[in-house]
């Protein structure tokens, strides 16, 4: 199956633009990397929404290796967002980062926001990479201060993707899309579930948009040109979401 083609990036005579943005959870990179560069350079993203980034020994330089391999830089995030990351292209203008660290529940894995604030032409736009708890509760609160992180970073237009680690009916994802648009919903394209990998039946990652953000497709990127069942399976345990936006001018 061939799936129709994402409208590709460009910065609008009114100075609005259209990115690309891709939300992946890589699983630290353990698995095949070359794959995992090719699946994303196929999507041809402006920004790479990460998941569980390395975070130990030299973290920094095998994330850079996969920005580089894949036509990208890093923007922000890694070992410091304790997992999440922004990757970025060159046609990223950065107007500032942030990571910031969520209360850590003894017992539980350290859970983190990797944000930043970016320029495309006249557009402003907010940007957030998360990976919630594993437990409900904590994931309900995690999902309440991915919001407020958003409202306080003083941008109208904001983007949010991760690995929400449960599905739309989840009391987590229902808090953010009471306040975000979910891109999926708002205009489906490619694949829906994302995980596993292999036998996909839940979708638990997603891209997320403030009011104002144009959602011209989102969804999961099979039969995208230049990818392939193999390299999606082999990349990484999640498949890629991928969702193409449209910011106006700030």
């Amino acid at each position: 199956m061939v799936t129709p083609p994402l409208p590709d990036s460009r910065t609008e005579p009114d100075g609005s633009a259209v990115i690309r943005v891709l939300s992946y959870n890589i699983r630290s990179m353990r698995d095949d990397t070359a794959a995992l560069a090719r699946v994303i350079t196929a999507c041809a993203p402006d920004l790479v929404l990460v998941q569980e980034a390395p975070r130990f020994f030299r973290w920094r330089k095998k994330l850079a290796r996969l920005a580089a391999a894949s036509g990208q830089v890093i923007l922000t995030g890694g070992g410091t967002a304790a997992g999440p990351a922004v990757l970025c292209s060159l046609r990223t203008t950065v107007e500032r980062t942030e990571d910031v660290l969520l209360p850590l529940t003894p017992g539980e894995h350290r859970r983190g926001l990797a944000t930043a604030v970016v320029r495309f032409g006249g557009a402003r736009l907010g940007v957030v990479s998360c990976h919630l708890s594993l437990k409900r509760d904590e994931r309900y609160e995690q999902a309440g201060m991915l919001l407020d992180r958003l409202a306080a970073m003083g941008v109208e237009h904001a983007v949010a993707g991760g690995d929400i680690n449960e599905g739309p009916d989840g009391r987590a994802f229902g808090r953010l899309t009471h306040t975000l648009e979910d891109c999926r919903v708002t205009a489906p394209w490619g694949a829906e579930h994302t995980f596993p990998s292999t036998g996909p039946n839940r979708r638990i990652d997603g891209i997320f948009v403030t009011k104002g953000v144009e959602v011209l497709g989102c969804g999961v990127p099979q039969g995208l040109p230049g990818i392939t069942e193999s390299d999606l399976r082999a990349a990484t345990d999640h498949l890629p979401v991928l969702a193409a936006l449209s910011i106006p001018v700030d």
